[in-house]
């Protein structure tokens, strides 16, 4: 009996790795997550990174600039016969100028801890400012570090809206996430402080993730968190009605602290920091 003729395919046959379809599939979704792990893993080990200060806020936030113009054009709109601006839009435009200062002051704060950093001698990528890449907050964040000529981290994650990377992150430490739980575990591995500004439904889910993890004593390291605008986070979260009902004791709250100034909150990341690190000449912090 004579053996069929072989004939080669004409089809290209990849290795599983390179197979797209498997590695969407959900039957890959572990090498996923392996590869969120791993990747960010060695590129900052590469980098160099040591420590970071970790930037929450809306990706809502614009700069001033920004508020001004949009609120000018429509007061121009609303004298013009060809226009009206609805009432709605113009008070719009008027909280969106009022929260504009919030895009400022982590500007000017990203910034003056970027400056003592540098100052520090211990290296570019001793202690870098790290946001989630995005606009609003995250961009202002990672603007003023780049403006005072620093290396600043961006882990950003693919959304249906709103995120996509700003043009001040270091290119060689912009990051792209699947999956939120992953971009969350490499907010906390360097984290050494977290300034949480004025944000939404993600902001929160960032906050919470980090206080639990700090009340709990998850981090594995100890890690200083600022709530940046005393004024709307209490007007957000009654706090004071956490201890007072019991769920959350006295001593839990002292985790909180409230700063409204880039000074006042530099001062504290700059006290706690020193301590912490004890700087001068502080060791590499093993983050990984």
């Amino acid at each position: 009996m004579s053996r069929p003729k072989y004939r080669p395919s004409s089809r290209k046959i990849e290795v599983a790795y390179r197979n797209e379809r498997f590695m969407e599939s959900a039957d890959a979704r572990t090498l996923r997550i392996a590869a969120e792990y791993l990747e960010p893993q060695v590129r900052l080990r590469r980098a160099g990174v040591q420590n970071t200060v970790v930037f929450f806020g809306s990706a809502r936030v614009i700069p001033r600039a920004e508020a001004r113009g949009r609120l000018r054009l429509l007061l121009a709109a609303k004298k013009s016969r060809n226009a009206s601006p609805t009432q709605q839009a113009l008070r719009d435009a008027r909280m969106a100028l009022q929260m504009s200062q919030y895009y400022e002051e982590a500007r000017e704060l990203a910034r003056l801890i970027t400056e003592w950093s540098l100052g520090l001698k211990n290296g570019s990528h001793f202690l870098v400012v790290c946001s989630g890449g995005g606009p609003g907050i995250m961009e202002a964040a990672n603007r003023g570090a780049s403006e005072a000529g620093g290396v600043t981290i961006g882990f950003n994650i693919k959304l249906p809206m709103e995120q996509s990377p700003n043009p001040y992150i270091t290119p060689e430490l912009n990051f792209m996430f699947r999956y939120f739980f992953m971009r969350k575990l490499w907010f906390a591995q360097p984290s050494r402080a977290v300034i949480v500004f004025p944000g939404g439904f993600g902001t929160m889910d960032e906050m919470w993730e980090f206080l639990t993890l700090i009340q709990t004593h998850k981090m594995g390291h100890r890690c200083t968190l600022l709530l940046y605008g005393s004024k709307y986070w209490k007007k957000v979260l009654n706090f004071d009605w956490l201890a007072e009902a019991g769920t959350v004791s006295r001593e839990e709250m002292k985790l909180i602290r409230f700063v409204n100034t880039p000074q006042e909150a530099f001062g504290v990341v700059k006290e706690k920091l020193t301590r912490l690190l004890h700087l001068p000449g502080s060791p590499r912090y093993p983050f990984i």
